[in-house]
């Protein structure tokens, strides 16, 4: 009865060790976006779905999105910031 529980043990502690390792892999990965005026963009922007697109596939933004800046619509492109 004795050596059952040093093997009960040696397993409990292998199998905590395979749930944090796979827990850790799962997590999703946090960055920071930073916002930067499109370069590909002209005139104004006023739907925003239309700024999103183009951020995504002219420029290979995360994402866009229509805003007002000294009183202009303009496009702007959120990327990855470097760390």
């Amino acid at each position: 009865m004795a050596a059952k529980a040093p093997k009960f043990a040696f397993f409990l502690a292998i199998f905590c060790i395979l749930v944090f390792l796979v827990s850790a892999e799962v997590r999703p990965q946090v960055y920071k976006l930073c916002e930067e005026a499109s370069k590909t963009w002209s005139g104004t922007c006023e739907i925003t779905q239309h700024c999103d697109h183009q951020c995504r596939t002219w420029e290979h933004a995360e994402h866009g999105a229509c805003h007002v800046r000294q009183s202009h619509h303009k496009c702007f492109c959120y990327f990855k910031c470097n760390n």
